[in-house]
């Protein structure tokens, strides 16, 4: 399998299994806290935090550990991927989410043709998702341009499971995952007249973020930017620990 298939396969399973994740903890806090909505929030985003952190540690070195079209457009327009790669990566998002959904409807006995009724694009909730998608990239890109990738995965995971609590939205953050999640009529699912709204605002989140990197980090350069989520290369595939007489020089 050639590394462009490899990092694809990545963020297909990757993006499949935080649906599963996402929508599966939150059957599970239902069933387990049932007529307790703060409970089941509490539950779905402890899930949601440590699972991610888990998710990335475990695909990323593949391609990146994107799982979200927002995080792969950010990369590329800072030079971190190609532009090829970042659209390459949508569709395999997109794909797996939806996988993803229909997986946690079979593993909790769900119909697996079940689509949401729950509405959520108030525009509260869409305020929600501009500030809850500006958040997340800006942590990212400030991690990578400071060079504390390492740290990334656990800064994101944690940055999700708070932004469910001081976000209207429940910080969906993700064009992918919002389509995903039409397809599950349960707790964590969204109507799919709601989705169209939700994605407007996370892509103009994702703009907003770009411009707050650019102002307040000046200069990120492709190698700052092949930080995020984890080090890769243009590709999406990891980059390799190697001599500093060993590295390439930019283009």
């Amino acid at each position: 399998m050639t590394a462009v298939r490899q990092s694809l396969l990545a963020e297909y399973l990757g993006s499949a299994l935080l649906t599963a994740l996402v929508i599966g903890s939150g059957i599970a806090a239902q069933r387990l806290s049932p007529n307790d909505v703060g409970l089941e929030l509490v539950e779905n985003a402890a899930a949601t935090a440590a699972g991610l952190y888990a998710i990335i540690l475990m695909f990323g070195p593949a391609s990146g550990g994107h799982f979200n079209p927002v995080v792969s457009l950010a990369d590329a327009s800072f030079g971190g991927i190609s532009w090829r790669t970042a659209l390459a990566y949508i569709p395999a998002q997109i794909a797996g989410c939806i996988s993803g959904a229909l997986l946690a409807n079979a593993m909790f006995a769900i119909g697996a043709a079940s689509i949401s009724t729950h509405h959520r694009a108030s525009p509260a909730h869409l305020v929600g998702e501009v500030v809850a998608t500006t958040g997340l990239i800006v942590l990212i890109f400030a991690l990578a341009r400071t060079r504390r990738a390492t740290a990334t995965p656990a800064a994101v995971g944690a940055y999700i499971g708070a932004a469910y609590w001081f976000t209207s939205s429940t910080s969906f953050a993700n064009p992918a995952i919002s389509v995903g999640r039409i397809f599950s009529d349960t707790f964590a699912g969204i109507a799919p007249a709601s989705v169209p709204a939700f994605v407007i605002a996370q892509l103009l989140g994702g703009l907003a973020a770009v411009a707050i990197v650019r102002t307040l980090y000046p200069g990120v350069t492709p190698a700052d930017a092949a930080q995020v989520i984890l080090p890769h290369d243009s590709d999406g595939r990891m980059r390799l620990a190697r001599p500093a007489s060993e590295e390439p020089s930019l283009p």
